[in-house]
């Protein structure tokens, strides 16, 4: 994956989850579930950055699912 356009997706995401939950970024269990979900793929990444500040419920699911 391309590093500088993650860490722009996650500088975006702690904006989102900000205005969303009012919390200065995601618990780290959940940026960790963004990496599990990407699977290596910035596409994915940033689907599954997104699916994070949508409900991070259904991204934990994912990934739970990924890890087996």
């Amino acid at each position: 994956m391309d590093a500088e356009a993650v860490l722009d997706v996650l500088e975006l995401t702690e904006f989102a989850w900000h205005d969303c939950y009012g919390e200065t970024s995601p618990p780290e269990a959940v940026i960790d579930d963004v990496f599990v979900v990407a699977k290596e793929s910035l596409t994915q990444f940033i689907r599954a950055a997104r699916l994070a500040v949508e409900d991070h419920r259904d991204l934990r699911m994912a990934a739970g699912a990924i890890r087996g």
